[in-house]
């Protein structure tokens, strides 16, 4: 036997020498495929090195109730700062009061415990004014709030006016002025408030000030506008500010909440290896082989599993799971877009039912079909709600699409539908609502194959929003307005939470056993979920 730093020999056999070449071969193959699968993680190292911070996690730990109220205000911001951006018509609106609500009718009852308290201390001969020094003093602390940092003059005026120190000894010898200072507080609001509210200035300025309760009631409920004016101009200050730093702040503020809670992409974790199963699913069978060149191939790259993993949010269900982590601030317009998107389904697949069914004779009348569009639509709106009777509305439907039909073809001299015709047109429409009607699946599996993923797939998906796929142009403006809204969120999310999404995959495709088949799976990207 040679030694290490020996070559064989010459007279080595036949044998041995073939041995040695097909043991060659395999390594050069092995050294292939190496190179490949090390050019394939450096395609998904590339993406993310692009970003400005790289996601990381630290093993689980027990939080603390500082770190979970941490944890809750970086949510809280990731949110304030992600509806600014989305949504240029976001403005918080003070006093919201909700019907039956628990919190509110508390509130309420606090409120006027506290109003009966001040008229009765008031009412008392010589009056009370502990409860009236108390609110004119939050009351200044409001006002002194409004003020810009270098408005000395009103802050000086202000202080020497709402001295609580002074009014509280002229409350000793009874000699404050109560209505004084009130009408000095109006004056003063009248000063700081913004244009829209000169109005409700004037109609303080016309209360009654012997009633001073009252006054003092409607002086706080300016001033709550008035704040949320103050905030409402800070977020229309702030809103280009956060759309050029908005992304990587909201990933900055997401990547505080992993570092607390590290199991906070688990949903988002089975979500992105759904999608790869889903992809994994329809490879070639030569792809599922044992050739490890030809698995390597067959890996999905980074932007097939983003488009196939956003396509299932058109078709997830909300009733059953959660949706990803990262996707919990958009849930409300995801549901929406969804809700939208069933709708335009439903009318589209009627409208192909009608046209198919009716055949020639009403081929190519725009106004025919525009006029049954939007009665379908007023008569499915609010299909997603619990209480809807989807059965029932699809025959009362059916029954005025009749009416509607045998009009028309009266009016151009063609012989109404016959009795036979208008069962079988109202069968097939009241058969839509069953859950795998061919005619609804095949409508969404065209739209979501066709239309979704081609605006996922297109860098400038701008363009493709008024191309609606064959089939259906009759929802081709609702497309429209469904596609920007999703596109939007989808590129916004991407832009944020990218380099999460990156690691996640790394791990999935080469550093952990192949994705488990028996995980839930999502609605096939073809259907629609039935209520």
């Amino acid at each position: 036997m040679p030694l290490n730093d020996e070559r064989p020999s010459s007279t080595s056999s036949s044998e041995d020498q073939t041995s040695d070449g097909e043991s060659s071969s395999e390594c050069r193959e092995s050294m292939a495929t190496a190179s490949d699968l090390e050019s394939l993680r450096d395609s998904f190292n590339s993406d993310i090195s692009s970003k400005h911070c790289t996601p990381s996690s630290s093993p689980p730990e027990t939080l603390t109730l500082d770190e979970v109220m941490e944890a809750g205000r970086d949510l809280f911001n990731l949110k304030l700062s992600h509806d600014i951006v989305m949504n240029r018509e976001f403005q918080p609106h003070p006093n919201l009061k909700a019907k039956n609500s628990i919190w509110n009718a508390v509130k309420e009852n606090v409120q006027k415990a506290f109003w009966d308290t001040l008229q009765a201390e008031l009412n008392d001969d010589p009056p009370e004014y502990k409860h009236a020094i108390k609110l004119l003093e939050e009351i200044r602390e409001i006002l002194l709030s409004f003020l810009n940092p270098g408005a000395n003059r009103m802050r000086t005026q202000i202080m020497e006016v709402l001295d609580m120190d002074l009014i509280n000894q002229q409350a000793d010898n009874n000699a404050v002025d109560i209505c004084g200072l009130a009408s000095y507080v109006v004056t003063t609001m009248g000063k700081l408030c913004s244009p829209e509210r000169d109005g409700d200035i004037k109609k303080l300025q016309e209360l009654n000030t012997e009633n001073i309760v009252t006054l003092f009631r409607e002086i706080l409920h300016v001033l709550d506008l008035m704040r949320a004016d103050m905030v409402n101009f800070a977020i229309r200050s702030i809103r280009p500010v956060l759309q050029v730093i908005g992304a990587e702040y909201e990933r900055e503020k997401f990547q505080n909440v992993l570092d607390k809670t590290p199991n906070a992409l688990n949903i988002t974790t089975s979500w992105i290896q759904a999608a790869i199963e889903e992809l994994l699913s329809v490879r070639k069978p030569a792809e599922l082989s044992n050739n490890p060149e030809k698995i390597l191939q067959g890996l999905p790259g980074p932007s097939q599993i983003f488009n196939t993993a956003f396509l299932r949010l058109l078709t997830w269900d909300f009733s059953k799971s959660s949706v990803p982590e990262t996707w919990v601030v958009d849930e409300t317009q995801l549901e929406e877009i969804q809700r939208q998107l069933k709708q335009a389904v439903a009318v589209n697949t009627v409208l192909l039912i009608v046209f198919s069914t009716i055949g020639d004779r009403i081929q190519g009348l725009s106004v025919l079909s525009d006029r049954l569009k939007r009665m379908i639509t007023v008569l499915l709106n609010g299909m997603h709600k619990p209480n809807f009777n989807l059965k029932e509305t699809l025959e009362g439907t059916s029954v005025q699409i009749c009416c509607e039909l045998n009009k028309s073809l009266r009016e151009r001299d063609f012989p109404a539908l016959t009795p036979e015709q208008q069962a079988t047109l109202t069968g097939q429409i009241c058969s839509i609502g069953q859950k795998d009607n061919p005619v609804r699946t095949l409508v969404g599996k065209n739209l979501n194959l066709r239309y979704f993923m081609g605006l996922l797939s297109d860098p400038r998906p701008e363009v493709k929003l008024q191309e609606a796929p064959a089939g259906l142009a009759a929802i081709q403006p609702e497309l429209g307005v469904i596609g920007k809204a999703f596109i939007t969120l989808v590129n916004y999310n991407r832009a944020v939470y990218a380099p999460f999404y990156m690691e996640i995959m790394k791990k999935l495709l080469f550093f952990s056993d192949p994705p488990a088949t028996s995980l839930p799976q999502e609605p096939a990207q073809g259907s629609i979920p039935h209520d």
